[in-house]
């Protein structure tokens, strides 16, 4: 039997990123005590009035359809909240509820790019990019950011990269999976190049309450922006609720008529007493939302400096997100092969960042996903692989 093209567009070099989660997995449901760093899955527990609402709501028997692209309370919270953070004028219409962030990444990209279209983006690229443009029947162009710019993009290589075939320029920041948050010049020099180019401006934003080192800037909120700016986010990451499934795209009227028609053959709508539960954290700002940026800033400080002591090994700290990024060049290793060394003999799961694309190509991201003192033992059997490697290297 023959399957459609389509199933080798979506099964790229990144679907492959994840073998050493895949097999840490099994490790921990035959019981070893696996320490995993491999997947951004918040530790922290949803938000207490989060949970209560979702509650109330499955007790009211709100378990019946939903509007195809939300609830309009729902719709009109995310709207609001975009509003206040960008200062550009958002309303319902221009919002759309999907299940979370990738569910928005994929719809969206289908209703803007197809066969014959290029998409350019910043690599390393979150692994799930490359298929989500193929998909669409697109290309991926990707335009490096390199380890010694701290990751932050050439802005001349980017431009360079745009042909008559671009429909789309692709961003994130805070950056997955480096950290790097993009500056102020560097956002409104991309959208420039978006209107000059008249090109849609994607703007993965799922971080972007994860941003240590400067504030994030939407594109969304630039003058002359709104109109081609894409934006995709969640709950996810901000207040620990991926389970959920609760995210949004934000757009261009004309673009959420178009979800519409997508979402109605694909999801029909999502479960009710999810988005009144999120409603909850998007009315309100909610302390432990607050707590979570706190502790991915203090994790990211405390696992950096004690991977400061491993050998022919550079930890990077990051500006954002919930990942520090690990260079093993030094070691002699592949990313994958450090990896399998260190799930093997030190029960760590490390995510090898060779499948988000060249710029990674010998570097771990690890999640700060763990309580602190998991965390802390976890950065101690990484040194003390690195110490093996590096006296086996001088042997």
């Amino acid at each position: 039997m023959q399957f459609s093209p389509l199933v080798g567009r979506i099964a790229g070099k990144g679907a492959r990123a994840w073998s050493v989660h895949f097999d840490a997995m099994r490790q921990r449901a035959q019981g070893r005590d696996v320490l995993l760093l491999t997947v951004g899955d918040p530790d922290q527990h949803a938000p207490e009035a989060v949970i209560a609402a979702t509650v109330a709501a499955l007790q009211s028997g709100k378990t019946g359809y939903s509007p195809i692209i939300g609830l309009p309370a729902v719709r009109a919270a995310i709207a609001a909240r975009v509003e206040r953070r960008s200062g550009t004028a958002t309303r319902a219409e221009h919002v759309a509820v999907v299940p979370g962030t990738q569910a928005g990444l994929f719809a969206a990209l289908q209703c803007i790019a197809g066969p014959g279209d290029e998409v350019v983006a910043l690599e390393p690229t979150y692994a799930t990019y490359e298929a989500v443009a193929g998909a669409a029947g697109a290309r991926l162009v990707t335009v490096p950011l390199r380890p010694e710019t701290g990751f932050h993009p050439d802005l001349a290589a980017l431009a360079e990269a745009i042909s008559p075939r671009s429909r789309v320029l692709w961003i994130n920041s805070p950056h997955n999976p480096t950290g790097a948050v993009f500056t102020r010049a560097e956002i409104e020099t991309i959208a420039a190049l978006a209107r000059r180019h008249d090109l849609w401006l994607f703007s993965d934003e799922v971080y972007e309450d994860l941003a240590f080192a400067r504030p994030h800037l939407s594109p969304r909120s630039l003058p002359g922006m709104a109109e081609r700016t894409v934006v995709v986010s969640s709950l996810s990451k901000s207040h620990a609720m991926p389970g959920f499934r609760l995210g949004w795209v934000v757009g261009p009227g004309q673009l959420i008529t178009h979800l519409f028609d997508l979402l109605l053959c694909m999801l029909y709508g999502g479960p009710p007493f999810i988005q009144l539960g999120a409603l909850k954290a998007l009315e309100t700002d909610l302390p432990e939302a607050a707590a979570i940026a706190g502790d991915y800033r203090r994790r990211a400080a405390l696992l950096a400096g004690i991977l400061a002591e491993a050998p022919r090994c550079r930890a990077i700290p990051p500006e954002g997100g919930m990942f520090v990024l690990l260079d093993i060049r030094g070691t002699g290793l592949s990313a994958e092969a450090f990896a399998r060394a260190l799930l093997d003999g030190e029960g760590v799961a490390a995510l090898p960042c060779d499948g988000f694309g060249a710029s990674a190509v010998g570097h771990l991201r690890l999640a700060l996903s763990l309580p602190d003192a998991r965390l802390e033992e976890a950065g101690r059997r990484i040194v003390r692989l690195a110490r093996r490697l590096a006296e086996r290297g001088a042997a």
